[in-house]
């Protein structure tokens, strides 16, 4: 089993606070978010970003694979996840992942590569994690 781990630390409150995002790799190290970066478009990351990339990567990568398995080799995949959050009831709620792909396979067809698409975006791991449950163990320190 593999297991990547980031972490966040928040403080003070909610529309005036400020958080870090790091991750394990170091590649985000004390990365600043905030409520005006999230929902005001003050520049800066935010948990939505974070998601597209991850779930763009995720995508990439297995189309990448679901290719080399019918005997094609991709020469380039530039894909974009848009996510979408919506206001529900009296919050909020992320309503979906919208994929944009653009990819040059030598060799592929329309059909070829359709079908590819179609197979990743079913089956990367963070399309799975984006319609799953989500289970939390919470501990006050």
């Amino acid at each position: 089993m593999i297991r990547k781990s980031a972490s966040a630390n928040w403080k003070g409150s909610l529309t005036e606070g400020t958080g870090t995002i790091s991750t394990e790799s170091g590649v985000l190290d004390a990365v600043n978010y905030g409520f005006k970066k999230r929902f005001e478009g003050e520049p800066g990351s935010n948990p939505e970003e974070l998601i597209g990339a991850a779930h763009a990567s995720c995508f990439s990568m297995a189309l990448s694979m679901i290719l080399g398995d019918a005997g094609f080799t991709a020469d380039d995949i530039s894909t974009k996840a848009t996510i979408s959050m919506d206001k529900e009831g009296d919050g909020f709620a992320i309503k979906g992942s919208h994929l944009e792909v653009t990819a040059v396979v030598p060799g592929a067809s329309a059909e070829d590569f359709a079908e590819a698409a179609n197979a990743a975006k079913e089956n990367c791991p963070i399309s799975k994690l984006l319609d799953t449950d989500i289970t939390m163990d919470a501990k006050l320190a």
